[in-house]
């Protein structure tokens, strides 16, 4: 602790930096930020642009470029990355419309590496928003990803045609809305870990991604299912499978 303090007087570390590293979070104006997510959890901490204003979503990013080097946003409008690009003019931002997702680094940050690829697999395109957040997730927990877009059910030749590739990705993510049948479908062709992505695509009764959901719930292949629309939390666990098969390899 001494040593920490001593470096903020020095000004080595700013009062943000020191607060992480004791308490493993940041407080803010706008909230806390958990600036040890990361190593604790192997998972980068995300920052929910939805529900928050402009200034409340830049101000957060802005304490997790401080403390961890970056700032993973998801669920951002045009204003939430107006707003982020207005505070952190100093960082290196990237940000997509159609995922919703903005990434804020300071200059020279380095992303680690995982030695392991993620085939992100979407039924449409109208899918490819939630499927859009689990690549940015990957991306941040240094995981190689492949998309293979729109080989939805409806003509199976259109899936088929990406077999080859699917049985070479270490873990798989498969998003599709409607009756989410794809994942299935998936999942009783390779032998790698699926996760089904439910997407609240679609119209009518069950068109919110509940018929997807309970769809893949009920799968007679063997996957696991996250909430629709999770891109994050799907990305994060198939970030933690490739994790774990690069480590295997390295064993």
């Amino acid at each position: 602790m001494r040593d920490i303090l001593d470096a903020v007087a020095s000004g080595e570390l700013s009062p943000a930096e020191a607060e992480a590293k004791l308490a493993g979070y940041t407080t803010t104006g706008a909230g806390r930020f958990d600036a040890a997510r990361e190593t604790r959890r192997g998972v980068p901490e995300a920052i929910l642009a939805e529900g928050k204003t402009p200034d409340e979503t830049a101000t957060l990013a802005a304490a997790a470029v401080e403390t961890s080097g970056r700032a993973l946003i998801t669920r951002a409008s045009h204003a939430h990355v107006d707003a982020v690009k207005a505070m952190l003019s100093d960082a290196d931002i990237d940000s997509d419309p159609r995922a919703r997702t903005i990434v804020a680094t300071e200059p020279g940050f380095e992303r680690p590496t995982i030695d392991a690829s993620v085939g992100i697999v979407t039924g449409g395109t109208s899918d490819a928003e939630a499927a859009g957040e689990a690549a940015a997730v990957l991306r941040e927990m240094g995981a190689s990803t492949e998309r293979i877009e729109d080989v939805g059910v409806a003509h199976l030749g259109r899936v088929l045609d990406h077999l080859e590739t699917l049985r070479e990705m270490d873990v798989l993510i498969v998003a599709a809305g409607r009756e989410g049948a794809l994942p299935t479908v998936v999942a009783g062709l390779v032998n790698t870990p699926v996760i089904g992505l439910p997407v609240s695509t679609g119209y009518g009764h069950g068109g919110d991604g509940e018929a997807a959901m309970l769809g893949m719930i009920q799968s007679c292949t063997v996957l696991s299912v996250v909430n629709v629309d999770a891109g994050y939390i799907a990305g994060a666990q198939a970030g933690l499978i490739a994790r774990a098969v690069a480590d295997a390899r390295d064993d």
